[in-house]
């Protein structure tokens, strides 16, 4: 298994237009988790290099030209945007192989044409943002306006660089919007060379900033989190973030800024087989597991249970693994050693706890950060590997009897993000729908993201909504704008 060398053009931080070294001087190499080595050095942002990004982002947005723009002009520059995304379609797949560990084919062929729609989607929206207006008594006449809300921060997990990107950038770009954005230290390397599309789509200087660095809990506690969050000077007005929950739980606890958390999520399997076990396979082991929407829990009827197992294990045990570039290939390394180490870790508590390890649940290969498919049986809602997220190519299986049982179980959880019903029975998707407390319910179906709809949680599972026009509304605030008429007291 071995990556083609390939060159990385984009290393530095990227302030105000321009790719430049941190001010310190320092770097931190990256490394391809299917090989190991190292695939560049890349400058390391601190405080100091954020406050410069700030103060870009600060500035372009006070005294530039982005923020009055007409909507029809952001639409085109967003829509240049769209386009270089699809043109530089393969450099940016083979980032998120080399980089992240993503298989080569659902990069180039489905996740970064998502990045480029969501682009073309909320370009769509630039030339309609809107007010309204407004019947007030006393003989005034008022609207609204819906502006820019300032600069941003954006904080990007590593586990889909280019859509996650987009989700983020794009709705505030749309809105008229300046930021900052912060890559996972793990994964670098797409948003730098995004940011780099981004100057030649025509966005201005200051509008985009990319600094590269530890973010939340390493020597640099919170350090990115406090520049940008920084209230005495009022920027940025937005904080938007994807990260695990210690990292959240520090933002919040030390920041008390808007969070957002996916995590946990269920599959509810009832009464069908044949779909089920491909959207199980589908919702637990695409992309290696480290999905936010994975379904970590796997709920199926006693009637059904040890055939739907049965065939769910071959299933599981077919699941080829191997290089990333092979188009064969469906699952390939986790995205760095220490999560790597981390579901391993896992793996271990779930049979020391009592479940029954069906297949997989081992290191694969000599290198890489490859763990076997893993599908856990006899699994208890006590249990870890049920109760916490593990990111991973793991599938537990639970055994229930009655709807009212599953629906409380899977309930009994402080997550939400996403939950998927498997049923002939209308009632059953009626009933299970509007009683599960997550911010997706899927009906025979899994993983059924789309950027006209809604993305969230409930519960610890976040705050707010990406995709959608919802999203755009982060973006922006509103202002109310008021005049006496003929025959008001005013006058």
């Amino acid at each position: 298994m071995s990556s083609p060398k390939h060159e990385i053009k984009f290393t530095k931080l990227f302030i105000n237009g321009e790719f430049v070294d941190s001010l310190s001087g320092n770097t931190f190499k990256t490394i391809d988790p299917a090989t190991e080595q190292v695939l560049a050095t890349v400058s390391e942002g601190r405080k100091e290099d954020v406050d410069l990004a700030v103060k870009a982002a600060r500035e372009a947005f006070d005294n530039g030209p982005w923020p009055r723009l007409s909507g029809e002009a952001r639409r085109k520059i967003l829509l240049k945007f769209a386009d270089l995304i699809d043109e530089n379609a393969d450099e940016l797949a083979t980032l998120e192989v080399i980089d992240g560990g993503k298989l080569f084919g659902p990069m180039r062929y489905f996740e970064v044409p998502i990045a480029s729609e969501t682009f073309r989607y909320f370009a769509g929206a630039a030339d309609k943002i809107r007010g309204s207006t407004l019947k007030m008594s006393s003989n005034i006449q008022a609207y609204t306006l819906r502006e820019p809300i300032g600069v941003v921060g954006h904080i990007i997990p590593w586990n889909g660089q280019a859509y996650m990107f987009a989700t983020k950038v794009a709705p505030a770009l749309a809105a008229g919007c300046t930021m900052v954005v912060k890559p996972a230290e793990q994964t670098p390397l797409t948003g730098l060379f995004v940011a780099h599309l981004s100057r030649l789509a025509g966005v201005p200087d200051g509008v985009i900033n990319v600094v590269n660095g530890f973010g939340i809990l390493p020597e640099l506690p919170c350090a990115l989190i406090w520049t940008l969050m920084r209230l005495r000077l009022r920027d940025p007005r937005k904080l938007v973030v994807r990260l695990c929950m210690p990292q959240h739980q520090a933002i919040c606890n030390q920041c008390r800024s808007n969070w957002e958390e996916n995590r946990l999520s269920s599959s509810l399997t009832m009464q069908i087989l044949i779909k089920p076990r491909n959207l199980t396979i589908l919702g637990n082991l695409t992309s290696k597991g480290e999905m936010c929407v994975a379904g970590s829990r796997v709920f199926v009827q006693e009637g059904v249970h040890d055939v739907f197992v049965k065939k769910l294990e071959v299933m599981v045990k077919g699941w080829a693994t191997g290089d990333p570039f092979d188009l064969a290939t469906r699952h390939g390394p986790q995205n760095n050693k220490q999560h790597y180490e981390k579901v391993l870790s896992c793996i271990e508590r779930g049979k020391k706890e009592g479940a029954t390890l069906v297949t997989g649940g081992k290191p694969f290969g000599k290198r890489g950060y490859y763990i076997e498919p893993t599908l856990f049986t006899n699994v208890t809602d006590d249990m870890t590997i049920a109760k916490e997220e593990i990111f991973g190519p793991v599938i537990s299986v639970l055994k229930f009897k009655t709807v009212d049982e599953v629906i409380k179980r899977a309930n009994a959880t402080k997550y939400g993000l996403a939950s998927g019903v498997m049923t002939k029975n209308i009632d059953i998707a009626n009933t299970v729908s509007r009683s599960i407390r997550a911010g997706a319910v899927w009906v025979n179906c899994f993983i059924a993201l789309d950027r006209d709809a809604p993305h969230g949680g409930y519960k610890m599972s976040g705050f707010g909504r990406e995709q959608g026009l919802e999203a755009l509304e982060h973006y922006l605030q509103v202002k109310t704008v008021a005049t006496p008429i003929y025959d008001s007291p005013w006058l």
